[in-house]
């Protein structure tokens, strides 16, 4: 019996058509079900799945005309949700941001709600958060380990410091 003949990968996805506009916007749709996405990630995808860039402009564009796709508003929701939920600084948000490809101007615009006050405020939060579980450390290395868990969130050393005093302060005050 003569073996098979099998064709390459790239000569089977030379017979395969890239994917028509509605197919596009099939993907996108089911991608937004999942959470809102920058223009950037969504083309990101659409590359992926080999479809054409005329068709993903084309795509894009639709959705962002109907409100569907917007990255000032997701600029917005994400920095509103990260700094409440996670404690994140400016820096570390506008890292994210600009990750996922959103316009300079519309993380400088969304970051304005992120005010040096309640930077200090999500700071002492987290502050006070990890000192609390550290109550049998020695206090010189509860300092250590704050400053460093503040740090990953994109604290610098000013704000760090006030807020662990300022944490202290409180615990105090509560006991």
């Amino acid at each position: 019996m003569a073996p098979l003949k099998t064709r390459s990968r790239s000569a089977v996805s030379d017979l395969q058509e890239a994917p028509t506009a509605d197919q596009a916007r099939t993907i996108v749709l089911n991608s937004l079900n999942y959470s809102a996405k920058t223009r950037k990630q969504l083309h990101d995808l659409l590359v992926d799945r080999g479809v054409e860039q005329d068709v993903i402009k084309e795509v894009l564009d639709r959705f962002e005309e109907v409100g569907l796709v917007d990255d000032r508003d997701y600029a917005h929701e994400w920095v509103r949700s990260r700094h409440t939920s996670r404690g994140l600084s400016r820096k570390v948000l506008k890292q994210e941001l600009n990750q996922r490809g959103v316009d300079p101007d519309y993380i400088d615009e969304a970051l304005e709600q992120v005010t040096p006050n309640t930077e200090i405020e999500a700071a002492t939060t987290l502050a006070t958060k990890k000192l609390r579980s550290m109550r049998d450390v020695a206090p010189a290395a509860q300092t250590r380990r704050c400053l460093a868990a503040l740090a990953r969130r994109g604290y610098g050393y000013e704000v760090a410091a006030l807020a662990i005093e300022r944490a202290r302060i409180e615990s105090e005050s509560a006991d």
